[in-house]
């Protein structure tokens, strides 16, 4: 038993030497060229998005706002505020105009109508009824029977005659016919088929030998020429073909890999170069010297500011409370001085308490046993 690994399979080239000598030259011609492209690429992605969140998405937010104030909003107020209300009042005169006349009229002159037009019809359909019973159907049976006496007859009739014909066409047409047919149409037609085959057979022949010399003589001048042009000259020319196109589809992707690193190195590079020369500095002077100014901003000024506008905003509204107060207590005198003290509901007894109150061991809310 064998107990080392057996090394791993080394992957053949199934190109050969010619994939060997076109890899190198083509991986740094492409690589050469590529790297310009990718990073150029890189950038204006960069850029795309850059611009996308910093003008792009705000400038389609506020156009969206803006066509939302200026189209739909308009037409939500104009719907909410006049159409509904227009037509909630159209509704209601249609009602009042058209509906309650047309039920009026249905309820109390069609319907009327239609019940005296039902009894009517009633009384003629009866009449009509029996005039069917009692008149025209023992009328009716009578032309039936006589009917079917004259028909038996000519029955009777049609039979005798229907013989008649048929003997004298079975004789006169069909026997002659059959005779004809077995003893001189058959022969002529066997004749005939038999002379039709042996001439079908003679063109057949002619044409599957010339066929088959037209076939051989095609095949010699074309399918074997192509044949081998095809073989020892396109086949060859097509496998190079296929291999340098290979090598220069991976040494494309390659490429565009490897220049895909070069670009994220140089634009981490940027990025921290930006970094320590405008982003460090700007936080540096925001934390050390924006920030204690804005406390003290806040501290001495702003809030401050705020609490003596929060009282006065409060004084503002006990004032205006304490004055639509007076007001309403104004208003109330005035209407009792015109038109007296309002009237104060009786107070009826009830059945059951007023207050859902729980119901114990000691208490009842029915009409025999409360308190």
């Amino acid at each position: 038993m064998d107990l080392e690994k057996p090394p791993p399979p080394q992957r053949q080239d199934p190109a050969g030497c010619l994939a060997v000598a076109i890899r190198i030259p083509v991986r740094i011609v492409v690589l050469v060229l590529v790297v310009p492209v990718r990073m150029a690429w890189d950038a204006l992605v960069v850029g795309g998005r850059f611009l996308n969140d910093t003008v792009l998405r705000p400038l389609g937010r506020a156009l969206l706002w803006l066509g939302r104030a200026v189209f739909v909003w308009p037409f939500v107020a104009l719907w909410r505020y006049v159409v509904v209300p227009v037509a909630k009042g159209l509704a209601w005169l249609g009602n009042v105009l058209f509906v309650v006349p047309v039920v009026w009229l249905y309820r109390y002159v069609l319907t009327p109508l239609g019940h005296a037009c039902a009894w009517l019809t009633r009384g003629i359909g009866a009449g009509l009824a029996w005039l069917y019973a009692r008149v025209l159907t023992p009328v009716g049976h009578a032309v039936m029977w006589v009917l079917r006496g004259l028909g038996a007859v000519l029955a009777a009739i049609g039979l005798g005659l229907f013989g008649v014909v048929a003997w004298l066409g079975r004789y006169l047409l069909v026997v002659p016919a059959l005779w004809v047919y077995e003893w001189i149409l058959a022969p002529v037609g066997r004749a005939i088929a038999w002379c039709a085959r042996g001439l079908v057979w003679l063109v057949s022949m002619a044409v599957t030998g010339m066929g088959i010399a037209l076939y051989w003589t095609a095949r010699v001048l074309f399918v074997l020429p192509a044949v081998g042009l095809y073989r020892w000259v396109l086949a060859p020319v097509g496998r190079v073909l296929a291999v340098i196109g290979r090598e220069i589809w991976d040494a494309l992707g390659h490429a565009w890999r490897v220049a895909g690193r070069i670009s994220l190195a140089v634009g981490r590079f940027l990025a921290s170069l930006f970094r320590w020369i405008f982003v460090e500095p700007v936080r540096w002077v925001y934390r050390t010297v924006l920030t204690p100014v804005g406390h003290v901003v806040r501290d001495v000024v702003l809030r401050p500011v705020a609490e003596a506008a929060r009282s006065v905003g409060r004084a503002t509204r006990q004032a205006l409370t304490a004055a639509r107060e007076s007001v309403r207590q104004a208003r109330a005198d005035f209407r009792r001085m015109l038109f007296g003290e309002p009237k104060q509901r009786e107070e009826v007894a009830r059945r059951e308490p007023p207050g859902r109150e729980t119901r114990t061991l000691g208490s009842s809310t029915t009409a025999l046993t409360k308190d």
